[in-house]
């Protein structure tokens, strides 16, 4: 349970200073003694709250035009998800996905440092915004929807409010189905319910950390993030 205490409080302070990675770290940390399906549920329920109060919390930030067509093409994704994953190998379009996360991850970081301002291609945004909707609605993967959300915010309110906004869509669906398919079972609801108040306490001092932070340092820890996710994508799945 220590464990569980433990990776609990790491995700959710790393959900409040950055708006996603908590499954990352979670997983990250559970995945060596714990089976994927006791972990994903407890963690699903655990980010549920967490997201409708970064919503909340940054509702002002929320862009319509960004969260929404990501809300629904997150929900499009399950459904050629059923046929992916009976047909296609699904541990390599993982490989390609971690390696494109990374790409991405860098190039917002030379972007960063550059001085000349990029006008961005309506087409790359597009495609990265299908792309990722579909692998979160897949596989519960945000890294490619955290590069596009990076890519289409200016501050981390912004960034914050919208991709927990589009989580929510996929929280949502997530929980109806893992109810359907009996994932969701009343030990993993009475393990959610123990962890509630740790998740809350990590959240709450990560959102703190937060507001302390200087706000390209914080962009900057959204990249780390995203390329540690790719490499985890990679290496797992390889």
């Amino acid at each position: 349970m220590v464990l569980w205490i433990i990776a609990t409080l790491a995700a959710f302070f790393v959900k409040g200073l950055c708006g996603f990675a908590n499954t990352l770290v979670f997983t990250s940390i559970l995945g060596f003694g714990e089976n994927n399906v006791a972990i994903s549920p407890v963690e699903l329920m655990l980010g549920y709250p967490s997201n409708l109060i970064l919503t909340w919390k940054n509702r002002k930030s929320l862009k319509k035009e960004v969260f929404i067509p990501l809300a629904v093409l997150v929900l499009l994704g399950s459904i050629p998800g059923a046929l992916l994953l009976k047909n296609v190998d699904v541990k390599s379009i993982k490989i390609v996905f971690g390696v494109v996360v990374i790409l991405l991850a860098l190039e917002m970081f030379l972007r960063e440092k550059s001085t000349k301002k990029y006008k961005e291609s309506r087409l790359v945004l597009a495609i990265i915004g299908i792309v990722s909707g579909v692998l979160c609605g897949l596989f519960g993967v945000g890294a490619l929807l955290a590069a596009y959300i990076g890519r289409t915010t200016d501050n981390s309110k912004e960034f914050k409010g919208n991709i927990s906004a589009v989580f929510i869509a996929d929280n949502t669906f997530r929980i109806i189905l893992y109810s359907v398919l009996g994932v969701i079972t009343f030990d993993g609801i009475k393990q959610a319910l123990i962890l509630l108040p740790v998740a809350l306490i990590g959240l709450f001092l990560g959102i703190k950390s937060a507001s302390i932070l200087d706000e390209k340092l914080a962009k900057h820890l959204v990249i780390v993030l995203l390329i540690i996710s790719g490499i985890i994508l990679i290496s797992k799945n390889s």
